[in-house]
């Protein structure tokens, strides 16, 4: 079967003439013409992108979806093929009514009747791996459930295999594309895609994003109802809304579409700096607008996390690119490791000024957020940055927000929305509020050690210490044990008594902190 699948994928590759992808190195070059002089029917005038675009799209859905993930690996591969990859559309055909029963009794080992009062037969969505049914609970209240493809799993699994041997053939005839690290792709695929295979983790997704935005001011995350979910099957609440692709049908349901813009702008820099856990896949299809303007998340397969650290570099980043500070922007891919750290500063920081500078002879509202965070990113490659997967994430979001936001107002200013949330946060990571955020942290440390500390720090301070450290890399150390033996006793207690003035200072502000 597998034999089979490879040649309609050989076929496929040479029907759409992408040979000529891996022919054109140039030890490969008289078997280009043997291959373009046997295939001379071929239709040509299409670009690259476009025949690529079109070839996954008749190898099917699995590929469909490695397609549009590739084309968010816009730091590395062309912006032309990645530009066409990026019209990729996920429709599938729905799979039938029966499988949807047998998947659904598989898995609760119930019958459908038993389960639901109500289910609608024809789907209201189908993708790749999973569609979408609107029925009701025995209770009466309307739900949507997402129910996987049959045999999916196996389906994608023998398609990741064939992937990973074409990417090692790729590899392997085409230095140009072994730059690219074309296993490495295929490998960041298969990860994202396995994720979207238990629904368990869809869910839960769910129901951390609802929480996150509990308050449903801007966001709308619908309810899981988790004794109706299994690895096969999702149950959540069913939503009632508009797509936000429908822009005249909000107009005439009287959206604010300027205020409606501005609110997606709010919501995703709120995800990822508040809560550094973000919606990952915001295309039209995921993305309704309820009738009175608030924003409705669906499917919640693909989400991105970012660490503090992770955090604080972007903001620093974004921060310093908008005041035109790029010897901070310089030094601060520096300091995360994002390059490596024997980068010349005063090298990345001319590189940076020479992409940057030419955009700030525009307005502001013409400056595209997201094209300026790519070119960051490609620059950051010729340094040698490893761009970290959770940034790709980001930065495929940020380019579906970025057009999402001026495809409804495309006066839309994306910084003048975004400088505020970022200058607000980095000031309570680095100012007064993130020492107030610190130290409520720690009071349970402090309270429980602190008693201990003035015995554990004379015991420290009055030790003989008599440790002999050999290795060289350690004389340093062995100089301090020496120079603090030479203490004397007054020192000793000098220290002491500073320690706990210092403590006693600590404890001071803690209780003023909450008496206020």
């Amino acid at each position: 079967m597998r034999i089979f699948r490879l040649i309609y994928i050989i076929f496929t590759v040479l029907r759409f003439s992408l040979d000529e992808l891996i022919l054109s190195h140039t030890k490969l070059k008289p078997l280009q013409s043997i291959v373009s002089g046997l295939l001379f029917w071929r239709n040509k005038q299409r670009s690259r992108g476009e025949r690529l675009r079109l070839a996954l799209e008749t190898l099917g859905p699995i590929f469909v979806k490695f397609g549009q993930m590739l084309s968010t690996r816009r730091d590395l591969i062309p912006l032309d093929i990645a530009d066409e990859l990026a019209k990729l559309q996920d429709q599938v055909p729905p799979f039938t009514f029966a499988e949807v029963e047998q998947v659904i009794t598989s898995a609760f080992n119930q019958p459908l009747t038993a389960l639901f009062s109500q289910f609608d037969e024809t789907p209201i969505a189908s993708a790749s791996v999973a569609q979408v049914h609107f029925a009701h609970l025995p209770d009466g209240q309307p739900v949507a459930v997402k129910v996987l493809r049959p045999d999916i799993d196996k389906t994608i699994a023998q398609d990741l295999r064939l992937m990973d041997t074409m990417a090692w053939l790729i590899q392997v005839l085409s230095a140009e594309f072994k730059k690219l690290k074309p296993r490495e792709i295929v490998t960041e695929f298969a990860r994202h895609t396995q994720s979207e295979l238990d629904l368990t983790l869809e869910a839960a997704n769910c129901s951390l994003l609802g929480r996150n935005f509990a308050d449903k001011s801007m966001l709308i995350v619908p309810e899981v109802h988790w004794d109706w979910c299994r690895k096969e099957v999702m149950v959540m609440q069913r939503m009632h809304g508009t797509s936000i692709s429908q822009r005249d049908i909000l107009l005439a349901k009287g959206v604010d579409i300027a205020k409606l813009a501005r609110d997606g702008v709010d919501i995703f820099f709120t995800q990822v700096f508040r809560d550094g856990f973000f919606h990952a896949d915001m295309h039209p299809g995921n993305i309704q607008v309820a009738d009175d303007g608030k924003y409705i998340a669906l499917d919640f397969g693909i989400m991105g996390s970012l660490s503090d650290t992770d955090k604080y570099y972007l903001a620093r980043n974004f921060l310093a690119f908008f005041n035109r500070d790029y010897r901070d922007v310089a030094q601060a891919h520096i300091d995360s490791g994002w390059v490596p750290a024997d980068t010349k500063r005063e090298e990345l920081e001319t590189a940076v000024r020479a992409i940057c500078e030419p955009i700030f002879n525009k307005p502001l509202k013409d400056i595209s957020f997201a094209r300026t965070l790519l070119s960051l990113f490609q620059l950051a490659r010729r340094f040698g940055v490893i761009i970290q997967p959770q940034l790709i994430m980001l930065q495929k979001t940020l380019l579906n927000i970025e057009g999402l936001g001026r495809e409804l107002d495309p006066d839309l200013d994306l910084w003048k929305s975004a400088q505020p949330f970022l200058t607000r946060w980095m000031s309570e990571q680095v100012g007064w509020r993130a020492v107030v955020k610190t130290l409520k942290n720690e009071i349970p440390f402090i309270a429980k050690n602190l008693p201990e500390m003035p015995r554990l720090l004379h015991e420290f301070l009055s030790q003989k210490t008599q440790v002999e450290i050999n290795a060289p890399i350690c004389d340093s150390i062995n100089q301090l044990i020496k120079t603090q033996q030479q203490q004397t006793y007054w020192q000793k207690r000098l220290a002491i008594t500073i320690t706990l003035l210092a403590f006693v200072e600590i404890l001071v502000l803690i209780n003023t902190f909450f008496i206020s």
